[in-house]
């Protein structure tokens, strides 16, 4: 018998998912998903802290506004579990242009552009883990079985 492998994945619920009070409503897709919350908490991201996690776009030329955008209020980072969640979690929240994105998916029910497309998700398992540990301490991480 192939057991599937239970995996984790990073999301961030960003300022404009927080300003327009959606928080409930994409968690509880998230869950209706098969998504199960292991760690979550709200915080206000500074310039630096948010151009340190997006580092890795720093030559693009939407990163100042990138980091602008997401220190410019709170957010909700929040690691999800499930089998295949990474890529699963990606197909939930659809395009990161609103436009483009599949009907049901979390950008395209909530989503203004595609600079403020409501939600973050790791694009790997490797980025999942070095996300996950940027927000969160081992004793942060709880497991609900």
């Amino acid at each position: 018998m192939h057991t599937k492998k239970m995996e984790r994945t990073l999301t961030i619920l960003k300022p404009d998912c927080v300003r327009k009070q959606l928080i409930g409503a994409v968690i509880d897709q998230i869950e209706r998903a098969g998504f199960r919350v292991v760690a979550m908490k709200k915080i206000k991201l500074t310039r630096e802290t948010a151009g340190e996690f997006y580092a890795v776009h720093r030559e693009r030329p939407f990163y100042g506004e990138l980091v602008d955008f997401m220190s410019s209020g709170p957010c909700v980072p929040i690691i999800l579990e499930k089998e295949n969640a990474v890529a699963d979690f990606r197909t939930l929240i659809g395009a990161t242009d609103p436009e483009q994105a599949d009907a049901g998916t979390v950008r395209k029910l909530y989503a203004d552009s595609k600079g403020e497309n409501i939600v973050h998700g790791s694009d790997s398992e490797e980025n999942a883990a070095i996300e996950a540990g940027f927000f969160f301490s081992a004793e942060e991480v709880v497991r609900s079985n």
